[in-house]
C-alpha cells in the first residue's frame, strides 16, 4: 500500500505515476475520497460514543426528572452508537478495497511505456557463434536430462522431468546460488510452497496476477508462484531489528503458477511451466536503503550469471510492466542462441515500503518510533537458466561444456555426453 499521508499531501505524485504507468487516475480518486469519507464516519462514531460515555456518567448522579430525560437519550444514544460503528467499519472496508488497488509509485528515472519499452543498461559476454543451434529441448533429450513427454503423460501440458544430469545440473546450480547468497550473508531458507491468503494479498499478487496462482479451495491456501510471497509475510506483524543494517534471506522452493493467458506462447521446452525451482533473495531493510540494496540484488544476480558464462543484457524495466508492487525493476536476459534473442531469466524489484505496509511489518528509528520497513525481492537461480546453459555452451557433436563452477556438481565432469 502507499502511503496515506503522502495521498493525502500530495496526490498529484500519485496520479503521476498512475499515467507513468499507462493506468487510470481514478483509482487515485477514489482512495481520496474512500480515505475522506472513512475519516468523516470515524469521526461521527468516535463523538457520538463519547456522548453516550458523557451521559452514562450523568446518569449515575441524575434524578428526578433529569434522570429520566438523560436515560431516554442514552437510549437513542445507544442506536446512533450502533449505526455510527457499522458505518464507520463500513467505510474502513472499502478504504482497504480502494487502498489495495493503488499500485506502488514509480521511482524517478523508471522508462515510461509498456512491455517494449525497457531501457537496455549493458550487455555482458559475447554471444557465441554457433552454426544451426539445438535448441535446449533437443539437447535436453539427447542428454537424456528433459523429458516433456512423460512430464505431458503424468501431468499435462507445460510439465516435464529433469532426469540424469538435467536434475544434477539444476540441484548444482541452486546449490551454487545457496553458497553464493551464504557468502554474502544471507540467511539460506527452504521455505513453504502453500500459503494463506493474507500472506499473498500482502505481496500485491492477488490483484492483476490472480490468475496465474493456483489456490487450494478446501484448505483456503495457495501455492507460491516464488519463495518471496513467504519470506515477505515471515515477519509479518513484526517489529523487526535493522539497525545492523539490512536482513537478507535466500529461499529455495519449488514454485508453480497457471501460465493464464499464455496459451500457445512458449510451449516447447521448459521455457513457461507449472512448475519450477528456484532460490529467491529477499530483503528487509530501511527506506532510506532501498536503492542500493536493488543495486546489491542485481550485483548477486550478474555474479550468478557470470559463473554460469551465458551471455546476459541489463534491462531497466518500463513503468507499466513493474506489476503493481514495484518502484523498479532490473531484469537480466540471457542469450538463447536457438531463438537469435534474448530471454528474462532474473528479475529484481524495489518494492518500498509498499508490501510491509499491507503486512505491518515495522522496524524502530533512531528514536526509538515505529516505522515501515522497506522490501526488494530478486532471483538468483531458476530452472529456467538451464535453457541458456545448455544452448550457449553446445558443442557441434550434441556434447554440451559444463561451466567450470558447476563441475564439481556434476561429478567433476566438464563435458557431458549424448546418451546413444
Amino acid at each position: 500500500m502507499i502511503d496515506l499521508r503522502l495521498l493525502r499531501e500530495d496526490p498529484e505524485l500519485i496520479r503521476a505515476s498512475q499515467r507513468v504507468r499507462g493506468e487510470s487516475t481514478d483509482k487515485v480518486d477514489a482512495l481520496l475520497r474512500a480515505d475522506e469519507e472513512r475519516r468523516a464516519a470515524t469521526q461521527r462514531f468516535e463523538s457520538v460514543r463519547a456522548e453516550q460515555k458523557s451521559l452514562g456518567k450523568q446518569v449515575s448522579k441524575a434524578s428526578g426528572d433529569d434522570r429520566a430525560a438523560l436515560l431516554a437519550r442514552t437510549k437513542e444514544l445507544a442506536g446512533e452508537v450502533k449505526a455510527a460503528e457499522a458505518a464507520a467499519n463500513a467505510a474502513d472496508e472499502t478504504l482497504r478495497a480502494a487502498h489495495l488497488a493503488v499500485p506502488n509509485i514509480v521511482q524517478d528515472g523508471v522508462p515510461p511505456g509498456g512491455e517494449d519499452d525497457f531501457v537496455v543498461l549493458r550487455e555482458v559476454g559475447e554471444t557465441p557463434k554457433i552454426e544451426n543451434p539445438k535448441d535446449h529441448l533437443e539437447i535436453g533429450e539427447a542428454l537424456r536430462a528433459i523429458d516433456t513427454e512423460r512430464g505431458a503423460k503424468v501431468s499435462g501440458s507445460r510439465f516435464y522431468f529433469l532426469t540424469g544430469v538435467g536434475a544434477l545440473l539444476q540441484l548444482g546450480m541452486l546449490q551454487l546460488a545457496i553458497a553464493q547468497a551464504v557468502e554474502h550473508g544471507f540467511i539460506p531458507s527452504i521455505t513453504p510452497a502453500l500459503v494463506r491468503p493474507e500472506a499473498m494479498e500482502g505481496t500485491g499478487y492477488l490483484g492483476a496476477h490472480a490468475s496465474e496462482i493456483y489456490r487450494l479451495e478446501a484448505d483456503d491456501l495457495y501455492l507460491v508462484g516464488t519463495s518471496e510471497v513467504a519470506l515477505a509475510a515471515y515477519h509479518s506483524n513484526e517489529i523487526i531489528d535493522l539497525n545492523g543494517g539490512p536482513e537478507r534471506f535466500a529461499g529455495w522452493s519449488s514454485c508453480f503458477r497457471r501460465e493464464a493467458g499464455s496459451h500457445g506462447k512458449d510451449v516447447r521446452g521448459i521455457l513457461r511451466v507449472h512448475q519450477f525451482d528456484k532460490v529467491e533473495m529477499f530483503s528487509f531493510c530501511k527506506p532510506e536503503e532501498a536503492e542500493a540494496e536493488h543495486l546489491k540484488l542485481l550485483a548477486m544476480e550478474e555474479e550468478m550469471l557470470a559463473k554460469v558464462e551465458v551471455p546476459y543484457r541489463v534491462i531497466d524495466v518500463a513503468a507499466g510492466d513493474l506489476g503493481s508492487s514495484a518502484t523498479r525493476k532490473f531484469d537480466c536476459e540471457a542469450w538463447v542462441p536457438s531463438q537469435s534473442r534474448y530471454r528474462e531469466v532474473t528479475s529484481t524489484s524495489n518494492t518500498t515500503t509498499y508490501q510491509a505496509r499491507r503486512l505491518n511489518i515495522r522496524y524502530r528509528d533512531e528514536d526509538g518510533k515505529p516505522q515501515t520497513a522497506a522490501t526488494l525481492n530478486g532471483t538468483l537461480a531458476t530452472t529456467r537458466w538451464l535453457i541458456p546453459i545448455l544452448e550457449n555452451h553446445q558443442q557441434p557433436d550434441g556434447s554440451v561444456r559444463v561451466p567450470k563452477a558447476l563441475q564439481p556438481y556434476l561429478g567433476g565432469r566438464e563435458v557431458l555426453e549424448p546418451v546413444r
